[in-house]
């Protein structure tokens, strides 16, 4: 069993503060193998009639069990999963609860309002630094090609068919759970022409002609991929200036696997780093705090910022991704520091070859996190 102890520290952290964690994620993202390898735990999979039947008496069940570290998962798979998180926190405090499911009952209201104050969420998201360690990679073009969720990376080649079943999975057991979506022939054309342009700038009426279905439509799908954490929407960056771009987002598939997929790619070429790069950097920022707003600049003479760390009470911090320091420009720092002479200005590099001085660093990712995290 393979120890995620960069998550786990962080879970052992929040239980701390408060008794229940709710664990979310998309599917295969190893949600249940984490749990699993806590110290003193319980496993109770709601998936199993047997376990249902036991927690549909909350107060016997926890009573049962007070004081005790419980990993329930597959927690949706309970008649009324917030009622019993909820008294858990109110009657039996020195309990510890780790909750896994679907994020569709994350992006339930319902959940959020009964649960306030109670609980912390924390995102599982694809492998990232600590978990390229941790699973011992060696090819990280294989990382990049395969994506973060554990078994699609351990695969010797891209698991195409696996991917699909997921997807036919995720429309089944989450889409059709939460929202109101009929067409599927529409919604699946629509993600897979988003993952395939992932990390471009969104533009609604482009997906619409394309999917044969209207613009708020496509704005009803995107909200539902943003709710069900299948895509990260990245917003602008801007102080109102006329000349900057105010309100159109770009937009990133959750995994680079997925985007592998829809892009009908088997391996990367030269070309290909790049995006994938930035890609794995959006995972690792996302991975390490989750209270970070992330933005992107982009002015109207199209030099952009790829993403801009935004801390409270703090100036901003400018991160432009890079497979290699060769022939870096300095171009979009100049524009974006010529706005904004507070910020601090980093290229994120793989593996950099050289230092640069002043606001201009050009960092390895860890050496970046480092800084973000001071």
């Amino acid at each position: 069993m393979i120890k995620r102890n960069f998550w786990t520290q962080k879970i052992e952290a929040l239980w701390q503060q408060r008794p229940i964690v709710w664990l979310a994620g998309v599917r295969r993202s190893g949600k249940t193998s984490l749990a699993s390898t806590l110290p003193d735990i319980q496993l109770f999979d709601c998936e199993l009639a047997s376990v249902r039947a036991k927690l549909a008496e909350p107060e016997a069940f926890l009573k049962a069990h007070r004081g005790q570290r419980l990993v329930l998962d597959e927690i949706h798979r309970l008649k009324d999963p917030s009622s019993l998180l909820k008294i858990a926190a109110d009657h039996f405090g020195p309990t510890k609860i780790l909750a896994t499911g679907s994020s569709t009952l994350e992006a339930s209201r319902k959940f959020k309002d009964t649960l306030t104050g109670r609980k912390f969420s924390l995102h599982l998201t694809p492998m990232g630094q600590a978990d390229w360690v941790a699973f011992k990679g060696a090819d990280f073009d294989q990382r990049l090609i395969h994506g973060g969720l554990p078994p699609f990376y351990l695969k010797n080649s891209l698991p195409e068919r696996d991917m699909q079943e997921w997807m036919e999975g995720y429309w089944a057991k989450d889409i059709q759970e939460l929202f109101r979506i009929e067409r599927k022939a529409a919604f699946d054309r629509f993600v897979e022409l988003l993952f395939a342009q992932s990390g471009g700038i969104f533009e609604a009426q482009s997906f619409a002609k394309d999917c044969e279905v209207s613009r708020p439509t496509i704005s009803n799908y995107l909200r539902a991929l943003e709710a069900t954490q299948v895509v990260q929407v990245v917003r602008p960056f801007s102080s109102r200036k006329s000349n900057e771009i105010l309100v159109a987002p770009k937009v990133y598939g959750f995994d680079t696997g997925f985007v592998s997929y829809f892009r009908g790619l088997k391996r990367l070429d030269t070309g290909d780093h790049g995006l994938y790069w930035e890609h794995y950097v959006l995972n690792e920022l996302l991975a390490q705090n989750q209270d970070w707003s992330i933005r992107y600049w982009r002015d109207k003479q199209d030099r952009e910022v790829d993403f801009v760390v935004v801390r409270r009470g703090r100036p901003p911090i400018a991160l432009e991704c890079k497979w290699s320091d060769k022939n870096i420009s300095s171009k979009n720092a100049a524009a974006f520091l010529a706005r904004y002479p507070d910020a601090d200005y980093h290229f994120v590099v793989r593996e950099p070859s050289q230092k640069r001085g002043g606001k201009l660093d050009v960092l390895s990712l860890d050496e970046c996190i480092a800084k973000l995290l001071a």
